[in-house]
């Protein structure tokens, strides 16, 4: 190639990218373009729905079916070719399956009891026999018309909804009773000769756990061949179960995990969605005390979780939808298995739950128990505690009095370093007061540098009351998460309330009071009183003529109005605990002040005072930075 012929083709190649540049569309043509696809394609979509509903209402008027009941021809053979024509223009290959017997099969064990239809093959309703609402009739975790389970894919270029479509029953049976042995359910959604869709439902007596399997035969004939996934679509409204509503909603939100790897949650407060771009465990529909969970016994590929609050709905709390991906191999013969889990949020049940062995599930996230160390108290303390007691003793009223006892009496030691170092500030109070008096307030590194000289010659601690007190305060916090958390209190009677999970109403007002309510729980009213005897007794004591905390008295005798407004919603057996708590502190201070006298505690400190004292390495760095700032460290 000579020298003319390169410098050619490079004025050729110039020219191209030249003109390419020239005729190229400016960003506004490149959206003017993108806005006309948009439309062409939703103009598309309206027209294949529109196609696909005029098939399906023409299905319907063939095969109404009301409350399970057959109403016109269900037999294909009776309708005329024309109308069968475009039935099968719009579903393709499964046009015979969008006309069906609609039917209800039940499905059950000794725990749960399923209603499955075959209208989308999916599960209707469920039902926990061992479990009331609050108003004492069935406990239905979700029922109806309106809840969807099926899967979402094209067929022969046609998009087909299981859900909408007709599955027959394998067998005769319209009930299946699984509370002698494991018994399975076959649904098939027929498209075509030797071509089907199967859901396969299996129980077990004594478990709240389905297997459902996805039975792919001859589909590879009809779905294309570059499909490696096809979409599900999970949605129920969820019905209000328990007393306080208010409550039960800010307990019921989404949770789902991600393949070996963290659960994630969406917020309790409402409206929110969460889009899954990685593999995904199960998912779940969570209430206060009962969940539904989907999980795949490899994985989802991916997904999106929505919920959405109901506020006009008096019977529902939240809309529940789920939308994910299964894979898809394209072979003639192939399932896809998952677990389905209907049941109690309860600890020891969620904990035990396995779909292949050895995996990790942890189901017992969904339980709000609290995080880091709150969570671990609850887990290895205080559940096991729980259970113990609970394995010899019926009433939880009584459980919950010897709970309180024993946590007191583990953390007693604590109470009494804490009492003692309490009652060394305060004998020190008017020495303490007369430093304040000799060294003005502008002068604040002086007057600290000369209290931390008294502290240390009368060999106190300054924060030896606030370590213990610090080390008890996470058992607070746990004791707040377990309460409203624990399905075993739900309904069970003591005294006066009816039920230890929620309020315990003595009276109904005729009006709601803001922060408070429309009733008055007296546990809670317990509750508030016996706060302001133990900060009479211990508290304000300590506070009385405070010059370096003015305000916390003012803090102490606020607590008390400020817990009545905010548990007075709260579970009743949450309020007996702190009750009961509150009254064991103030005999605990009662009975530690008959062996602590302040006279004897003074003594100790003034014999301290008289030993020789080194330098710490903190005093001599106090005394270094006040040297700097231009201060006198304090004589001995």
């Amino acid at each position: 190639m000579d020298r003319n012929q390169i410098i050619g083709i490079l004025l050729i190649a110039v020219i191209l990218i030249g003109y390419s540049i020239y005729t190229k569309p400016s960003k506004e043509q490149l959206e003017v373009q993108r806005q006309e696809q948009i439309v062409q394609d939703s103009l598309h979509k309206v027209q294949l729905e529109s196609e696909k509903q005029k098939a399906a209402e023409l299905a319907n008027t063939e095969n109404q079916v009301i409350n399970g009941t057959q109403i016109g021809p269900a037999d294909t053979n009776q309708i005329d070719s024309v109308k069968m024509g475009k039935i099968k223009e719009t579903f393709g290959s499964f046009g015979e399956s969008a006309i069906g017997k609609g039917k209800f099969i039940t499905f059950e064990n000794d725990l749960i009891k399923m209603t499955i239809s075959t209208k989308g093959g999916r599960p209707y309703s469920v039902q926990l026999k061992k479990y009331k609402k609050f108003d004492s009739s069935p406990l239905i975790l979700f029922d109806g018309e309106e809840t969807v389970f099926g899967m979402n894919f094209f067929a022969e270029n046609r998009k087909i909804a299981t859900n909408d479509l007709f599955f027959e029953v394998e067998g005769s049976d319209s009930v299946v009773d699984a509370s002698a042995q494991k018994k399975t359910l076959k649904l098939k959604l027929h498209a075509g000769d030797g071509k089907y869709i199967e859901y396969i439902y299996s129980l077990e007596p004594g478990k709240y756990l389905v297997d459902f399997d996805i039975h792919f035969v001859g589909m590879d004939q009809l779905i294309a061949k570059n499909t490696n996934f096809l979409d599900m679509n999970w949605y129920v409204k969820a019905p209000g179960l328990e007393k306080g509503k208010d409550w039960e909603n800010q307990n019921s939100h989404m949770f789902y995990k991600y393949f070996e790897d963290e659960v994630g949650e969406l917020s309790v407060s409402g409206n929110d969605d969460e889009v899954l771009t990685t593999k995904v465990k199960w998912i779940a529909f969570k209430q206060q005390f009962f969940s539904s969970v989907i999980i795949a016994k490899t994985a989802m590929l991916n997904g999106k979780v929505v919920q959405k609050k109901m506020d006009n709905e008096p019977h529902y709390l939240k809309e529940f939808n789920a939308f994910f991906s299964i894979p898809f191999e394209g072979s003639s013969d192939e399932k896809f298995s998952f677990a389905l889990f209907y049941g109690p949020n309860q600890y020891k049940i969620l904990n035990n739950i396995h779909v292949e062995k050895g995996d990790k599930l942890d189901l017992t996230k969904m339980i709000p128990l609290g995080w880091t160390i709150f969570g671990w108290i609850n887990r290895f303390a205080i559940i096991p505690l729980f259970n113990w007691l609970g394995s010899f003793i019926s009433s939880f009223g009584l459980i919950i009095l010897l709970m309180t006892i024993i946590i007191k009496l583990v953390l007693f030691p604590l109470t009494y370093k804490s009492y003692v170092s309490s009652a060394k500030m305060r004998v020190l109070k008017p020495e303490i007061d007369a430093i304040n008096e000799k060294i003005s307030k502008d002068k604040a590194m002086e007057r600290q540098q000369a209290t931390m000289a008294l502290y240390k010659k009368a060999g106190v601690n300054p924060m030896g009351g606030c370590l213990p007190m610090l080390v008890q305060f996470p058992f607070l916090i746990a004791m707040y998460r377990f309460f409203p958390a624990s399905i075993e209190l739900r309904q069970k009677a003591f005294l006066w309330t009816t039920d230890l999970s929620s309020y315990d109403s003595i009276l109904d007002l005729p009006f709601k009071i803001p922060f408070y309510g429309d009733h008055v729980s007296l546990f809670t009213l317990l509750m508030a009183v016996s706060i302001i005897l133990s900060t009479k007794i211990s508290g304000a004591q300590q506070m009385q003529g405070s010059s370096q905390m003015p305000g916390m008295k003012m803090m102490l005798y606020m607590m008390p109005v400020m817990m009545l407004l905010w548990f007075n919603n709260y579970s009743s057996g949450l309020s007996y605990y702190y009750f009961l708590s509150n009254i064991i502190t103030v005999g605990q201070t009662l009975v530690i002040r008959r062996f602590v006298d302040d006279e004897a505690v003074l003594r100790k400190l003034n014999e301290n005072k008289k030993k020789p004292k080194s330098k710490s390495n903190f005093q001599e760095r106090l005394e270094k930075m006040a040297q700097q700032r231009g201060y006198n460290a304090p004589k001995k």
